[in-house]
């Protein structure tokens, strides 16, 4: 038989008010309360807490009925367009039919080749790649289709300058020199394969896998692009001749280090960070000064766990290792690189391709290319030549 919590809710207030007339009582009177009148607030007391629970109870069970009803498809909150797009691809990776709303919500282009996921998707994989890439953070974006042409102002040989002036005498006029980079576009594509074996386990969080494998793909791709480039592709830092090279094809010694990182103007060193492998940085850290003090330290302040002269490293799998001629250590803020991306990143499923494999296929494609734009903010140390 159903609670009539009107009922109880009612003979809670007339419970409450017998235990209140039982105090002031006993108040007025300035006395204990007796062995009879001590049963009665026991008892009354006793059944308001037997109320209370009741009520609790029936609260909780509607609690529980409305969340049952949503996960039914009753009540339920409008989901958001990322949340449909979200929905979309899992279903579609899954290979089961989305709900009526996903469907008139989410239009997934299906062709020959694949579908073309949403827009959400591809730009989840973005952000994690440049949380995976520092580089590719860091560096300028320009999210543009087509070519685009950036001006590049260079001080190198002559700059703008300021002078005492005589009134009637003219002044010498001094510039800059303007040049121009010209960014296009290169299309490049990463492939994942992803087992049947996990797209058919419901409990699984199949789109933030895919979303994942697919982000260390493309940032592993990119920075090494930005870093090492290919030739008639993208050039990124490949161009930008040493400022330093090492006396040594296999070691490098702090005073060529000061030389690097004096190469930079005090004015752009803010925004500076070094790059190099694992292999340079344990052969840096062992370092010393004229103290014996290592120059090379664990730093909890830095964004990568170490600091060189008071900047950031930061170790890429893309980096050379030191050896004859490579280009070892890079010591640049990172924003001198202009990176271009096109507009929309697509990314495809292929769910017939791997059918033998039992896999489906997960490609991210990209159009991209990237220049220095600003040389004075990059600088680089080369090794030497083998004796």
């Amino acid at each position: 038989m159903p609670f009539n919590l009107k009922k109880l809710s009612e003979r809670r207030v007339e419970l409450m008010t017998q235990l209140e007339n039982l105090v002031k009582t006993c108040e007025t009177e300035t006395r204990a309360f007796n062995e009879e009148e001590q049963k009665q607030y026991s008892d009354i007391l006793a059944e308001v807490r037997s109320i209370d629970a009741t009520l609790d109870a029936a609260d909780q069970g509607a609690a529980l009925q409305r969340v049952e009803r949503r996960a039914a498809g009753g009540q339920k909150e409008n989901p958001s367009q990322e949340e449909m797009e979200t929905r979309a691809f899992e279903c579609y990776i899954r290979g089961v039919s989305a709900d009526v709303e996903t469907r008139a919500a989410v239009n997934m282009t299906v062709g020959d080749n694949g579908a073309v996921i949403p827009t959400s998707i591809a730009n989840k994989i973005i952000e994690m790649v440049k949380e995976i890439s520092p580089l590719y953070q860091l560096a300028t974006h320009y999210d543009v289709g087509g070519t685009l042409t950036i001006p590049s102002y260079d001080e190198s040989t002559q700059k703008i300058t300021m002078a005492y002036a005589t009134e009637f005498t003219a002044l010498t006029s001094s510039s800059g020199k303007f040049t121009s980079i010209s960014l296009g576009g290169f299309l490049a594509g990463a492939l994942t394969k992803v087992s049947m074996s996990l797209v058919n386990n419901s409990k699984f969080d199949i789109v933030s896998y895919v979303i994942r494998k697919m982000a260390e793909a493309v940032s592993e791709w990119i920075e090494n692009e930005l870093i090492n480039g290919t030739d008639s592709k993208i050039e990124g830092l490949s161009k930008i001749e040493a400022v330093v090279t090492a006396a040594a094809a296999t070691a490098i010694t702090s005073d060529e280090l000061i030389d690097l990182q004096e190469s930079i103007p005090d004015k752009l060193q803010p925004g500076c960070i070094w790059v190099m492998s694992r292999a340079t940085r344990k052969a840096i850290r062992k370092l010393k000064d004229g103290d014996g003090n290592y120059l090379l330290n664990k730093d909890a302040t830095s964004k990568w766990g170490y600091s060189l002269f008071g900047h950031d490293v930061y170790v890429s799998q893309s980096m050379p290792d030191m050896a004859a001629g490579k280009r070892a250590v890079l010591y640049l803020d990172p924003t001198g690189l202009a990176v271009k991306a096109a507009e929309n990143p697509s990314v495809q499923v292929l769910r017939e391709k791997f059918a033998d494999e039992h896999a489906i296929g997960v490609i991210c494609w990209m159009e991209v290319d990237s220049k220095v734009e600003n040389k004075q903010k990059v600088a680089v140390l080369a090794m030497g030549a083998d004796a």
